[in-house]
């Protein structure tokens, strides 16, 4: 059976999979839960194909399942696998929207859709897959760069992690994160996510040109444009000085502060 079948028939089945737990415990954020993890399947699973005998796979399987492994962690420490560890951006979906419409939003939006992306974002590895060959000089940059991104998110979780127990114990002298690397972005682990599956498509890009498969960082990108924007609409509406931060801090590319 060749290897994207396969990855269709867990994509199918973790789609599946993520609704019934959602309809079943009540639960929005399932897919959530296998964020981290289903990915790095998919990438094995090309890699298996080529018998784990390609550089540039196997390269790349590793360092999916460094990214998969270090946000993996990050999700667990946060709670995120323990029960009512649900996404606090779909309680308040729910109470915009009747049962009827958060249901249909359930099972086309978070379970369909982002389980679609979870899949197109590592179909470079098909590319790859497609077209065997060395590792290059390319590779090795665009290796480099994927690990420096991996290090730029662990820096931006680490310090948002320190700040959120500071805030619980009472001790965070502003409501919400303005310092380290989110002095120069709002969302700097945001940025940092995206820019490691623009990475991996940058690898199929190497092995067999620009194609179809780079359509999973592209939609990913469009996914995080619009999770972002409705995130700052919440957290606007409880901190009204969040509107200064806006104006003088970029959204997501790190850069300068504004006066």
């Amino acid at each position: 059976m060749d290897a994207l079948r396969v990855c269709l028939y867990v994509f199918a089945g973790v789609t599946l999979g993520t609704w019934l737990a959602s309809v079943l415990t009540r639960e929005y954020s399932w897919v959530d839960r296998i964020w981290s993890i289903v990915p790095v399947a998919y990438v094995g699973i090309f890699a298996g194909a080529a018998g784990f005998a390609d550089t540039r796979l196997d390269v790349l399987f590793v360092l999916v399942a460094l990214w998969g492994a270090r946000l993996t962690f990050n999700f667990a420490r946060k709670g995120g696998y323990a029960p009512g560890g649900e996404d606090y951006r779909w309680v308040v979906l729910r109470e915009r929207m009747a049962p009827w419409q958060f249901q249909l939003f359930n099972f086309f939006f978070i379970s369909c859709y982002q389980n679609a992306i979870l899949l197109l974002i590592t179909l470079p590895a098909l590319t790859m897959l497609q077209h065997p060959g060395g590792f290059g000089a390319a590779d090795v940059v665009i290796a480099v760069i994927f690990a420096a991104f991996l290090v730029g998110e662990t820096v931006a979780d680490q310090q948002q992690w320190e700040f959120h127990r500071e805030k619980h114990a009472g001790r965070a002298p502003t409501r919400f994160l303005q310092t380290g690397l989110f002095r120069f972005s709002r969302h700097p682990n945001f940025f940092f996510e995206q820019a490691q599956w623009w990475a991996v498509a940058a690898f199929g890009v190497v092995a067999g040109g620009l194609q179809w498969t780079v359509a999973g960082a592209v939609l990913l990108t469009l996914l995080f444009v619009g999770s972002t924007r409705f995130t700052e609409s919440i957290t606007k509406s409880r901190y009204p000085e969040y509107a200064d931060y806006q104006r003088r801090t970029s959204a997501v590319v790190p850069w300068p502060v504004r006066a």
